[in-house]
């Protein structure tokens, strides 16, 4: 059984199955309580691995590789099927650069398909990914990560690309949400009821890091993007987010500054949508950057990360439960 600390109104369980240690991922909570991470590199690397967790059995399961060598992917799963589309790749110079190509991997048949590339000039790796029904959104995300430290070149965009998985295209997305209000990668994002939070993030730099909340109206893209009021409590990239009763809630992430933190935050707020406040928590039982989130059943599945700036990837799944 899981071990519990419990604090207040929410509860850290640990104890579940081990993964491989690998970096920033993507997780499906919507195949029947399975969660599906597509990683993003063992510290400096970049991997094809894709890891399968069954929350019942609690086991970790692998199949397939992905069709190519990526890091910081964008990925979601609809409707059981994990969508992979474009992200950063090793390029000849040794830099990481975006690359347009998708796909959709069957987990029935244990088959990738391949999908039509993203659209011209819109390749991005490290976008906000949210998914309302059929249609994924892509939110910012950088062209070229330059593994170099903070001195590398970090090529961050503000466009926006959305993808339908029924007819299987890129969609035309309305003017005024086609770029954000500035641009964002390493962001968390999350779709609560219709609409689309993109919450802090960072811009062109590992320290540059934000406290934004920008909100978009997925069923009506027309009236565009706009900026919440309230702040998080502390600025911040490399986070990930889940939603619990129409509060989303932001663990972890990178470029804090304060001796002794190793670059990493273990900070847990919670934003309401609805009443545009946020509340701070006590803190993460492990704190990290980059990993996942994603929700099941009131519970956030928090699978890998890194607990030192710009990696040390480990092979933590934390739930989080809100009581």
């Amino acid at each position: 059984m899981p071990l519990a600390q419990c604090c207040g109104c929410f509860c850290w369980l640990g104890n579940m199955r081990s993964i491989i240690p690998l970096l920033a991922a993507v997780v499906d909570a919507a195949s029947g309580g399975r969660l599906s991470q597509a990683d993003a590199g063992v510290g400096f690397n970049t991997t094809a691995f894709i890891q399968f967790y069954d929350i019942p059995a609690d086991s970790w399961s692998k199949p397939i590789d992905a069709p190519i060598q990526v890091n910081h992917p964008n990925v979601a799963a609809v409707d059981g099927d994990i969508f992979l589309l474009g992200g950063l790749t090793v390029a000849s110079d040794g830099a990481w650069r975006a690359f347009p190509d998708s796909w959709k991997y069957h987990p029935s048949t244990g088959e990738w398909t391949a999908l039509p590339p993203m659209p011209a000039g819109k390749a991005a790796g490290s976008a906000t990914v949210g998914v309302l029904g059929n249609t994924i959104v892509l939110a910012g995300g950088m062209r070229t990560l330059e593994p170099i430290g903070v001195e590398g070149e970090q090529d961050t965009v503000d466009f926006v690309s959305v993808f339908d998985t029924k007819s299987c295209t890129w969609s035309h997305v309305p003017e005024a949400a086609s770029i954000l209000p500035e641009g964002r990668d390493h962001a968390a994002g999350s779709v609560v009821g219709s609409s689309f939070y993109v919450l802090g993030g960072r811009l062109s730099g590992q320290y540059n890091v934000k406290d934004t909340v920008f909100a978009l109206d997925v069923n009506d893209m027309d009236a565009g993007w706009a900026t919440r009021g309230a702040r998080m409590p502390t600025a911040r990239g490399g986070v990930v987010a889940g939603n619990v009763g129409g509060k989303v809630y932001v663990f972890g992430g990178e470029g804090n500054t304060a001796e002794g933190s190793e670059g990493v935050f273990d900070n847990v707020e919670v934003y309401d949508v609805e009443l545009d406040t946020w509340q701070e928590l006590g803190p993460m039982r492990l704190p990290r950057h980059g990993g996942a989130a994603a929700t099941v059943g009131g519970k956030i599945y928090l699978p890998g990360g890194g607990i030192r700036e710009g990696g040390s990837p480990v092979n933590v799944t934390d739930v989080f439960s809100v009581t």
